[in-house]
C-alpha cells in the first residue's frame, strides 16, 4: 500500500545512515516522502555509477546503502518495478553479504511483477538464510505449501471495482447500519486541501457510503463524521455491536508534529460514542485515546468481535514478533480493571495472538466473525506484497492460515477484507493495477464452499522399459482430463518416477500419457481412488524397434560385433551384414541422426589405438552412407582408442581374449528421431 499501512511499519525499520552527499534524500526517505527521496536517490546512484566508484565492491558502503534506500523508496511506497530494478542490481552485486531482509523483499518484488519463478527460488534462499532465526522461514521454505500451490487454488471470489473509488487511496471499509464507512484521500471540502508528501495526495478522512440493493456497489454519501475527521489522517474504525461506539485509527502526521524521539510518527486508537446533542441529534461525541497508545509505538487498525468483548488491532508494540503484529485486549466496562492487572481502564493488557498468527512479517488489517480471522501478511506464504487469509476459529482457537487465492490476491497488495458471512458478500482492498487509482475498494461474492467433506487425490506413479524392467528418466508425462483437456506436464526423474502437483477430484476419470524419442508413446485411462491421498499410476514403455535400446540415458542401435581384420580398418563382409541393420532402421525413420564412435582395446600404443579406431569410424560412417544414407544424418564418427574401456583391462593388466574383445566395439547413437 501507499499510504497508512507503512506508517505502521517505519517504527521497525533502521537503516544505516548515508554519507553526506545523501543527507537530503535520506532526510526525505526519514519523513516517509518517497516519491521525492527516491528521485534524488536516482540521482545519486547515476552520479555513482558514471564515476564508476567501486561498482560492485562489497566495500563500497556507499553504493550498498544508496541501492538499499532507492529500492526501499519504492518498495514502501509498493512500485515493485522499480524496487525490483534496485534490489536486482543489489542481490546480484553483493549476494554473499546482503542482509536477509532484502532478499525478502527482493522476492516480494518479483512477486510484485509477475516473476513466480524466480521469487520462489529466492523465497528458499530467504528461508535457507534464516532458519531457526525467522519464523517467515519454515513458511518461505516452501516445503509444505509452494507459490504453485497458491496459485492453483480454485478461485470462490467475483471482485468489482466499486463506483465510489477516486484516483486518490481509498481503503479501510467497515458496515455501519445500512452503508458502508471507509478511508479515503479525496479533496475534502471541510478543510483546506492539505498535501500528504509521502504520495502527493490529501490526507485520509472517513466517508459514508451508500449501499445498493446486494452490496455489489457504494454511492458516496458524504463524510462520516465532522466531529471525528480532523486536519491530520482518520482511517480504518470498527463499530460496537450495537453501533453506538465506534472505534478508530488517527495519526497527526503533519511532517513535523507528533513524531518520537527516533523522528517517527505513530498511529493511535481512538473511541468515540453516539449520543444526542443539545438539538437531540445523534452525533460523534466523548473522543477518548485508547489506554495502551504509546508515544513509542503505534497501535491501529480496529475489528470488534460479535460479542463485543474482544477488540482486536495491530501494533508493534513490546511483544510484538514481528514488524507488525495483531492483538487482542478485553472490552471491560468504562472503570473497570482486570484483577491481575489494573494498568488500563476499561481494558485488559493487550495479548499478542501468536506466532500460528503472527510472523516476522506484517500482519496487518484484521476483521473478526463468529467463524474466522481475516487479516493480511506479508510474513505468510503468498502471490505478492500483502495478501488476505483466513484462520478458522475453532473451539477458541485459531487455525493455521490459509492464503484465499486468487482473484482475491495478486500480486501486489490485498488487504481489508470484510465479509458478510450469511451472504457470501464482502469488500477487499487492493493496490492493483487494474484498479482506478492508488488503493481501491473491489466488493465481492465468494462462492460458498462445496458442502461435504473434501476429497482430493494427486497423481504420481514410475516409467519402466516393459521388456528389461529398467526405470527410464526424461520421460515427458502429461496429465489430461478425460475429455482430453491438458492439465499439467511434467517429466520423470533419474529414477523414472514423476509426480503431477494439480489437486485432482476423488473417483473422476483421467488420461495419463507417456513419450520419449525412440519410444513408442503410452497412453493410460485412470480413475483416482475414492478417498483422499495419491493414485500411482506406472506405464511399460517400449522402445519403437528392438535394436533400440536405452544405456545410461542414451538411445542406442545395438547390433551384433562389429569385426575389422587384425590393424585393419575396411568392412568385411561379416560387419557389412551387421551395419546393414542400421541402413534399414534409418531407412524406416528417416528423420532418425545418428552419431559413431568406435573402441579399441589397451594393446598397442595410446596413440595408434586412437588413429585405428578413428579410422574404423570413419569406414563404418562411409559404408552406411554408400547404402543410400544421406551423410547429414550421421552427425560424428569418432575415434576413440583405448580411452573409454568397460573394463579393467588396463596396460600390463593380464586379460582374457573374450575380456578384451568387450572393449573393441562400435557404438552407434541416436541423436534425434
Amino acid at each position: 500500500m501507499k499510504n497508512i499501512i507503512t506508517l505502521l511499519l517505519l517504527a521497525t525499520l533502521s537503516i544505516t545512515q548515508a554519507q553526506n552527499s545523501n543527507e537530503k534524500a535520506d532526510r526525505l526517505f526519514d519523513r516517509m516522502w518517497y516519491k521525492e527521496a527516491s528521485a534524488l536517490y536516482e540521482l545519486e546512484l547515476k552520479k555513482a555509477e558514471r564515476k564508476n566508484q567501486n561498482f560492485g565492491n562489497s566495500n563500497d558502503s556507499t553504493y550498498v546503502n544508496l541501492l538499499k534506500r532507492a529500492g526501499d523508496s519504492y518498495y514502501f511506497n509498493t512500485d515493485m518495478e522499480n524496487a525490483y530494478r534496485w534490489y536486482d542490481k543489489l542481490v546480484s552485486n553483493y549476494y554473499s553479504s546482503v542482509d536477509a531482509e532484502y532478499i525478502f523483499r527482493y522476492a516480494h518484488a518479483l512477486q510484485g511483477i509477475g516473476q513466480y519463478r524466480d521469487a520462489k527460488r529466492w523465497m528458499k534462499e530467504f528461508s535457507k538464510r534464516t532458519e531457526h532465526k525467522d519464523d517467515r522461514s519454515p513458511k518461505f521454505s516452501q516445503k509444505i505449501i509452494t507459490v504453485e500451490d497458491i496459485l492453483y487454488i480454485e478461485p470462490r471470489f467475483v471482485l468489482k471495482n466499486v463506483s465510489t473509488n477516486t484516483k486518490y487511496s481509498d481503503f479501510g471499509p467497515m458496515y455501519y447500519k445500512d452503508k458502508l464507512v471507509y478511508s479515503s484521500a479525496v479533496d475534502s471540502s471541510t478543510f483546506h486541501t492539505r498535501i500528504y508528501h509521502w504520495n502527493e495526495q490529501p490526507f485520509l478522512n472517513m466517508y459514508l457510503g451508500e449501499l445498493n440493493e446486494i452490496q455489489s456497489d457504494v454511492k458516496l454519501i458524504d463524510e462520516f463524521s465532522d466531529k471525528l475527521n480532523t486536519r491530520y489522517h482518520e482511517a480504518t474504525l470498527a463499530f460496537s455491536p450495537d453501533e453506538t461506539k465506534v472505534y478508530f485509527t488517527r495519526n497527526n502526521y503533519d511532517g513535523d508534529l507528533g513524531r518520537d524521539g527516533k523522528g517517527t510518527n505513530h498511529l493511535k486508537l481512538y473511541s468515540a460514542e453516539l449520543k444526542p446533542n443539545r438539538d437531540s441529534v445523534l452525533t460523534w461525541k466523548n473522543v477518548k485515546e485508547l489506554p495502551f497508545n504509546s508515544e513509542d509505538y503505534s497501535v491501529g487498525h480496529p475489528t470488534v468481535s460479535k460479542d463485543g468483548k474482544l477488540l482486536y488491532f495491530v501494533s508493534d508494540m513490546p511483544g510484538s514478533i514481528g514488524a507488525t503484529d495483531i492483538f487482542v485486549v478485553d472490552i471491560l466496562e468504562e472503570n473497570e480493571t482486570t484483577k491481575q492487572d489494573s494498568t488500563f481502564t476499561g481494558y485488559s493488557r493487550p495479548r499478542n495472538l501468536g506466532a500460528k498468527v503472527n510472523t516476522a512479517g506484517r500482519e496487518m488489517f484484521p476483521y473478526i466473525t463468529n467463524n474466522a480471522l481475516y487479516f493480511a501478511s506479508d510474513g505468510h506464504l503468498g502471490l505478492g506484497g500483502l495478501d488476505v487469509y483466513e484462520s478458522r476459529v475453532i473451539e477458541e482457537q485459531f487455525q493455521n492460515p490459509v492464503n484465499l487465492g486468487a482473484p482475491l490476491n495478486s500480486k501486489l497488495d490485498d488487504f481489508g477484507f470484510i465479509v458478510n458471512e450469511p451472504k457470501n458478500r464482502g469488500f477487499v482492498c487492493s493496490n492493483r493495477l487494474t484498479g482506478k487509482g492508488d488503493d481501491d475498494i473491489y466488493s465481492f461474492v465468494r462462492l460458498p464452499e462445496p458442502e461435504g467433506p473434501l476429497c482430493e487425490q494427486a497423481i504420481r506413479g514410475y516409467i519402466s522399459n516393459s521388456i528389461t524392467g529398467e526405470r527410464i528418466s526424461n520421460v515427458n508425462m502429461s496429465l489430461l482430463s478425460d475429455t482430453g483437456e491438458l492439465l499439467e506436464t511434467t517429466t520423470t526423474n533419474i529414477a523414472g518416477a514423476y509426480t503431477f502437483n494439480t489437486v485432482l477430484d476423488c473417483a473422476t476419470p483421467y488420461k495419463v500419457t507417456a513419450e520419449k524419442t525412440g519410444y513408442e508413446p503410452k497412453e493410460k485411462p485412470t480413475l483416482t481412488l475414492d478417498e483422499n491421498g495419491e493414485t500411482v499410476v506406472a506405464l511399460g514403455l517400449e522402445t519403437l524397434n528392438e535394436l533400440i535400446v536405452e544405456e545410461k540415458g542414451m538411445l542406442k542401435i545395438k547390433i551384433g560385433i562389429i569385426y575389422f581384420d587384425l590393424d585393419k580398418s575396411f568392412i568385411r563382409n561379416h560387419a557389412a551384414i551387421e551395419l546393414n541393420k542400421i541402413v534399414l532402421l534409418m531407412t524406416q525413420y528417416p528423420k532418425m541422426v545418428i552419431k559413431i564412435e568406435s573402441h579399441t582395446d589397451s594393446r598397442n600404443s595410446n596413440a595408434y589405438n586412437l588413429s585405428l579406431s578413428d579410422r574404423r569410424a570413419k569406414s563404418t560412417r562411409d559404408y552406411i552412407i554408400s547404402q543410400g544414407i544421406d551423410a547429414k544424418r550421421i552427425e560424428s564418427a569418432n575415434g576413440f582408442g583405448e580411452s573409454q574401456l568397460i573394463n579393467n583391462c588396463l596396460d600390463g593388466v593380464s586379460c582374457s581374449e573374450a575380456e578384451h574383445q568387450l572393449n573393441r566395439r562400435s557404438e552407434f547413437i541416436i541423436v534425434k528421431m
